[in-house]
């Protein structure tokens, strides 16, 4: 099958999600074309049947903002008729299944049919604006297929918007023969970071504000009140100057990692004792599962998708959002008792193995597609 692919390529989930569902599709011999205004960042190696087609936008006086949504949708279009693409997979439903459903447009008979799948901020960003809600219920209802990558996120869009259509529920995964427990040489060595009487603890994110990092640094504070431990942060955004300022406000600065934008992970998050995700809201929580395919537990909050995937008093543990001095008490309660966070750290792999293994999710996707393409066009 040839299948378009659009997402953010920023660092962030949904962006990872598209890439490997792309670079796992083109493995089983699909051809697959991204169409975005760069190389999402994980697709930097080769890869065959993999192609690129990069969105350039055109700088007019007449425009205060450089038209993105228009370009897109034209190189969609462009891309879908040269290279006779026969299904657009696009990835949050603002932008880009608006962009997907004007390509259709101008295609007409010709056009392919267009999977949207929601990630969870497409879904939440009209709880902070109203003005987003009729163009995204649009969207989500033109598109021939939708996908969610959760239970919670699919409920939250039938609630939210009322629609008719059916979700489908595709979860996140992890390619588990990359990412797992450390061994030997697997790693990166953990003494670089950390002396050997020091606990490591992690956290990933684009460091937005539903991430709510200077959470992570307070639960680092408390628990570094108990014991030696370094805390490693991986990823940059706009929240990082509060990050900074958080951590010299409570005297841990000395104790944190700043590593910046990373990639591959795999090689990295091994080395973590526990894994922090005090997040606002998480539709799934992708950076957790691929710290739990590592053999890392996961403490945060208890909220949206998350316990979909962290089985609490298991794999885990998940507190009420904000209630740090609990995220913490469970963290030492891990760090404190050697054979429960080998146990934990077990029971982790094990349920991404049974649960979330690529090669168990990716035909879902398949099958999902041929599903949409049996279907009669809209209209």
């Amino acid at each position: 099958m040839k299948i378009g692919i659009t997402c953010y390529p920023t660092y962030g989930g949904s962006g990872v999600v598209a890439s490997e569902l792309g670079l796992e599709l083109a493995k089983k011999g699909h051809e697959v074309h991204f169409i975005s205004y760069e190389l999402p960042f994980r697709l930097a190696r080769y890869q065959e049947n993999i192609f690129f087609h990069g969105v350039e936008v055109m700088l007019y006086p007449l425009f205060k903002y450089p038209p993105y949504t228009l370009a897109l949708a034209a190189k969609m279009a462009e891309v879908a008729q040269e290279q006779g693409l026969e299904l657009l997979h696009v990835h949050y439903a603002i932008p880009h299944a608006i962009c997907a459903y004007l390509a259709k447009a101008m295609l007409k008979a010709k056009a392919p049919k267009v999977v949207t799948t929601l990630h969870g901020t497409d879904i939440t960003l009209v709880g902070y604006d109203k003005s987003f809600f009729q163009i995204t219920k649009f969207g989500i209802e033109e598109s021939d297929g939708i996908t969610a990558v959760s239970e919670y996120l699919r409920r939250e869009t039938l609630e939210k918007f009322c629609t008719t259509c059916q979700v489908e529920v595709i979860p996140n995964f992890v390619d588990t023969t990359r990412f797992m427990p450390f061994v030997g040489n697997v790693c990166c060595d953990r003494r670089k970071f950390a002396r050997p009487d020091e606990a490591v603890l992690m956290h990933v994110s684009n460091f937005r504000p539903t991430k709510r990092v200077p959470d992570v640094v307070e639960i680092f504070a408390k628990v570094r009140k108990e014991r030696k431990a370094k805390l490693l942060l991986i990823g940059d955004g706009p929240e990082m100057p509060r990050v900074v300022e958080k951590a010299q406000m409570l005297g841990v600065q000395e104790d944190v990692v700043y590593l910046g934008k990373q990639d591959p992970l795999e090689h990295l998050l091994g080395i973590a004792d526990v894994f922090l995700m005090p997040s606002e809201t998480e539709s799934f929580g992708l950076a957790g599962l691929e710290a739990m395919a590592c053999g890392v537990p996961v403490v945060g909050s208890r909220i949206g998708g998350l316990p979909e995937l962290v089985v609490h008093g298991e794999c885990g543990y998940l507190e009420p959002m904000g209630d740090t001095d609990a995220m913490a008490k469970r963290v030492l309660e891990l760090l404190g008792d050697r054979d429960k966070l080998a146990a934990f750290g077990a029971n982790a792999r094990e349920r991404t193995v049974k649960h979330f293994e690529a090669q168990d999710i990716v035909p879902l996707y398949e099958r999902y597609y041929r599903e949409v393409m049996e279907r009669k066009c809209k209209g």
